[in-house]
């Protein structure tokens, strides 16, 4: 009987949350009076003309020239209509080509014959972004729960954290940035893993896992680019901050390690944890060989996942190094020397991890000492 009241009551809570979603939805739809920059809406949209341009290896680039009829949706002027003159390329690197339906904000003016005409300053995209998070929000608690309500407090926590971070690189200087990255893994990691996997052993077991995992990962990533002096590294893409580069880089190696390395740790000690409450008479030998097992499993995926997502944010600029003619050794050397850096030294921080998380969950996890066998 109580657990039917209780999944009745979720069931509940879930109808509400999703309601009150669709209403945030709807609203991001319909909040043209809360913007006070001039919003119009396409209504028609044509090409009138095209011209051409050279592109930096002498080919002829066709130049488009849309004209575009649009209705204001706010301000003084709602509903009157606005001409816009718009000029795209096939590349779209940078312009935009508008279609029917489109929302736009608009910088206005007025001609001599008293017809208003605009001049795009941007597109309007609130209400795509609302619709994406509702849904990203109604399946992460539906499937989740309660925890996927702690998820989204640690999501924001961590937003937070990362915004004081990077204020305080701002007026840091370069003795300090690698020390505020250190005390915002420290919040990041304690913040995420309390919130989410609560005030228990496996939580405190994956805490210090996951700290000893990405501090080793930083010390030994600093070792060998100190030893080697940093060959084979190019630093061109930060050649415009003020900071010295290769602390940055360091920075980036621990914050970007950190993520891996949680996932690793938290998965482990779960499954240790989850594998003793299975038998609390297991012994620790067969806890760390079971664990051994679990690691080989996670390690090589994990290793790729930060392959891939590191060299992934790299390949608009290598087809741009390539289709202007540099040659393949050159544009890898020059693109990827850093992420495959950050990518190596994650895929060591997870295999640090693995062996740290088992010992670590091991020795905390059982409650009585007798456990430990």
């Amino acid at each position: 009987m109580k657990k039917g009241v209780l999944v009745r009551s979720k069931r509940i809570l879930l109808t509400f949350f999703a309601a009150l979603l669709g209403l945030l939805t709807l609203f991001s739809y319909h909040n043209y009076a809360w913007y006070e920059e001039p919003i119009a809406k396409i209504t028609a949209a044509e090409v009138v003309g095209t011209d051409e341009t050279i592109g930096a290896g002498q080919e002829n680039y066709p130049i488009y020239n849309q004209k575009l009829t649009a209705v204001l949706m706010n301000g003084e002027s709602k509903g009157t209509q606005v001409v816009i003159e718009n000029n795209y390329s096939d590349s779209l690197a940078y312009s935009q080509m508008y279609r029917s339906g489109d929302e736009v904000f608009l910088s206005l003016s007025e001609r001599a014959s008293g017809t208003l005409t605009g001049k795009i300053s941007g597109i309007k995209r609130d209400k795509y972004v609302v619709l994406f998070g509702s849904l990203f929000l109604f399946v992460l608690v539906a499937v989740a729960g309660k925890k996927g309500l702690l998820s989204l407090v640690s999501i924001a926590g961590n937003i937070l954290l990362f915004n004081i971070a990077l204020d305080s690189y701002e007026i840091a200087d370069n003795a300090q940035l690698l020390w505020i990255s250190s005390a915002a893994v420290i919040g990041w990691t304690v913040l995420t893993l309390l919130l989410v996997s609560g005030r228990n052993r496996k939580t405190y077991a994956a805490i210090l896992s996951t700290l000893i995992g990405t501090f080793l990962t930083l010390i030994i990533a600093y070792g060998v680019i100190a030893g080697t002096n940093g060959q084979g590294l190019r630093y061109e893409e930060m050649q415009f901050v003020t900071h010295y580069p290769r602390r940055i880089f360091l920075s980036s190696i621990l914050i970007g390690s950190l993520g891996a390395v949680m996932d690793v740790a938290i998965t482990m000690t779960a499954a240790i944890q989850e594998l003793y409450e299975k038998d609390p008479a297991i012994s620790g030998k067969a806890l760390f060989q079971s664990g051994r097992e679990i690691g080989k499993d996670i390690m090589g995926t994990m290793a790729n996942v930060l392959l891939f997502a590191y060299v992934s944010g790299a390949i608009p600029t290598l087809v741009f190094y390539l289709e202007n003619g540099s040659d393949v050794f050159h544009t890898f050397s020059m693109q990827l020397s850093l992420e495959i850096t950050r990518a190596l030294a994650g895929s060591l921080g997870i295999v640090l991890t693995v062996p740290l998380a088992m010992l670590t969950a091991v020795r905390l996890i059982p409650k009585k000492a007798g456990d430990r066998r």
